[in-house]
């Protein structure tokens, strides 16, 4: 065994090995001003640091969970969208979209004209009510508000207020299956309300791959699927009305990059489907565009990263 280097001989060792790499010193520093940008410069390292390390616990705990199909999308047409509509429900009939608004003091129903957006007629909420999401059952507009924990009856073709209807939560999104209309709360749960009675016929909970989701938000009924906004996500769930099991994730974080430099942009809301013609249509709040799509195959290297947006 070599013996133990001196200390003389180690501290030269040491010095000519530091010499080798770029060091900091105090000495380096020869101003104030050199300093400060120095702290700044290592405080945004610790934060772009840190922030990546959130990003991947995130991911490991957000919505999506590994094994179910994440599926991409084609832009068929853009559509100009009223920026300064907070997009709580959007629904399609009869050519034309019916949306409501939110925001104390600012919530609205609307009959918007899809291709120019072009709002054609409009009713306003008590500056109380908060609007939420809308529906068509029948020959009749369900409209909800967020904690008045009151939703309206309309017709379609007057905004004529036909009634009222409470519920003991709060108010999120809503569909129709035809049978029932489907509530959302902002939580994990739907529930199928009796279009008449307005009383809870079941609940089921949303799982993907046994895990909760929820942040369940704007509701449209497609295909035999429930479609569901995740509140704060870029992402779409492909829900089962009969067992409330995730079938799959329709990623449309991209689309944020089509809003230009919109500083106002808020978060995806808002789903309409066109069921005569097959057309899927969605917006987000204080969006300035409207996108039709078309779903894409499955996205096989998302299925395996899960990136959360």
């Amino acid at each position: 065994m070599d013996p133990a280097p001196s200390e003389p001989e180690r501290t030269a060792e040491t010095v000519n090995t530091l010499n080798r790499f770029p060091v900091i010193t105090l000495n380096s520093l020869k101003n104030k001003q050199v300093i400060f940008i120095f702290i700044l410069m290592s405080i945004a390292a610790a934060t772009l640091f840190l922030g990546l390390m959130l990003r991947n616990v995130r991911a490991e705990q957000g919505v999506l969970q590994p094994g179910t199909p994440v599926y991409t999308y084609r832009i068929i047409r853009v559509y100009p969208h009223d920026p300064g509509a907070f997009t709580q429900g959007l629904i399609y009939h009869g050519g034309y979209l019916y949306e409501s608004t939110g925001l104390h003091g600012r919530s609205t129903l609307r009959k918007v004209e899809l291709k120019t957006g072009r709002v054609l007629k409009i009713r306003r909420l008590a500056r109380k009510h908060f609007g939420e999401g809308i529906a068509l059952h029948g020959k009749k507009l369900y409209q909800l508000t967020w904690q008045s924990k009151t939703g309206f009856i309309y017709d379609p073709k007057t905004f004529q207020r036909l009634g009222e209807f409470s519920y003991d939560s709060e108010g999120w999104g809503i569909t129709s299956n035809g049978v029932h209309l489907i509530m959302s709360d902002g939580s994990s749960k739907l529930r199928f309300l009796d279009p008449i009675t307005f009383r809870v016929s079941r609940k089921i909970e949303v799982r993907d791959r046994g895990k909760p989701v929820s942040g369940l938000n704007e509701l449209e009924y497609v295909r035999g699927e429930i479609y569901a906004n995740i509140w704060n996500e870029g992402y779409i769930a492909r829900i089962s009305p009969d067992t409330g099991k995730v079938l799959g994730w329709i990623d449309l974080t991209g689309l944020y990059d089509e809003l230009g430099d919109e500083k106002e942009r808020d978060v995806l809301n808002g789903i309409a489907y066109d069921a005569e013609k097959d057309r899927l249509f969605v917006t987000g709040k204080f969006w300035p565009k409207l996108f039709e799509i078309r779903l894409g195959a499955r996205d096989e290297r998302q299925n395996r990263k899960r990136a959360i947006h």
